[in-house]
């Protein structure tokens, strides 16, 4: 195999993954002209097109999907092989890749995030926000991070975080306006602020007391997919929000913000750190659990 072809069809690889020469780039710390030429070389030393290529999109050709089919499971063997060769070494090295949603990134990185790296000075962490489901393996990374009932069945997975719990939230002018619900399903009635999943699903709000189970599908002229423009909106009195208890404290004690249906929002089972259980598990990786599982409950709350 000449030099050049591992970093090339590692280029294609990241190509693939991301539909994007830029990403690629950044992942392999490359310019997106090198991973260009890199892209080129290969299709004329195969004889093949690999990627159809427009101004606004890159998508694989029949060929190159073919390629990427019979790849992927080389190149996670050579990247196990380069990473058990950590274990020889005094302390963990390389990098960690995280893939989780970004509310997650905001609430559970900041406590653990500046000890681990304090720690393993020889680690290199990237996480990456993306609130819908993804397959962790074919997409390169080392975890993923979500709520134990999205976690499929051959993953390991472990507590990170500790329990959450959701509220419900309006402005004092909005309740003063439109009353106080006292039901979950008063909440048909009421203005409330909606979130769209990637997949273009809109979340139900759920709610919980004793044994009854309930989901409310909202209504509401404002939808949104990212935490800071739903708040910005609840903040403006536009209606009810449904929330991490954590993201909104402070608003709560500064007044702006008020909380409804306390009795029908328990706390659950939080965020849960997962990994294939058949992959060998990198010396950044298993550092990371380690210290997740020694700092415990105090990145949680009670």
């Amino acid at each position: 195999m000449r030099p050049d072809n591992l970093s090339h069809l590692a280029a294609f690889a990241a190509v693939a993954r991301h539909a994007s020469f830029r990403k690629a780039g950044v992942e392999l710390s490359l310019s997106t002209s090198a991973i260009s030429y890199a892209i080129r070389g290969l299709e004329e030393r195969l004889g093949v097109t690999l990627f159809h290529r427009t101004t606004r999109s890159v998508s694989l050709t029949e060929a190159g999907q073919r390629l990427l089919e019979r790849l992927q499971p080389a190149l996670r063997d050579v990247g196990e092989a380069l990473a058990e060769m950590n274990e020889f070494r005094g302390t963990p090295a390389g990098t960690l890749r995280i893939n989780m949603p970004s509310v997650a990134g905001r609430l559970l990185l900041p406590p653990v995030l500046p000890i681990f790296l304090r720690r393993y000075p020889d680690i290199h962490f990237e996480a990456v926000d993306n609130n819908g489901m993804i397959d962790i393996v074919a997409d390169g990374y080392d975890a993923g991070v979500r709520f134990h009932e999205s976690i499929p069945e051959d993953m390991v997975a472990v507590p990170f975080g500790g329990p959450k719990r959701s509220i419900c939230v309006a402005t004092p002018e909005y309740i003063a306006a439109r009353g106080i619900p006292t039901h979950p399903y008063d909440l048909l009635s009421h203005d409330c602020i909606r979130f769209r999943f990637p997949s273009g699903r809109l979340y139900h709000w759920e709610f919980e007391q004793g044994e009854t189970k309930l989901e409310v599908d909202v209504r509401g002229r404002c939808t949104f997919n990212a935490f800071e423009s739903a708040l910005d909106a609840a903040l403006a009195g536009i209606g009810f929000m449904l929330v991490f208890e954590e993201q909104v404290e402070a608003f709560i004690r500064q007044g702006q913000l008020v909380s409804v249906l306390d009795d029908w929002l328990p706390p659950y089972p939080g965020f849960m750190l997962y990994y294939p259980r058949q992959r060998q598990v990198t010396s950044a990786l298993r550092a990371f659990i380690d210290l997740l599982q020694e700092l415990g409950p105090s990145l949680g709350r009670s």
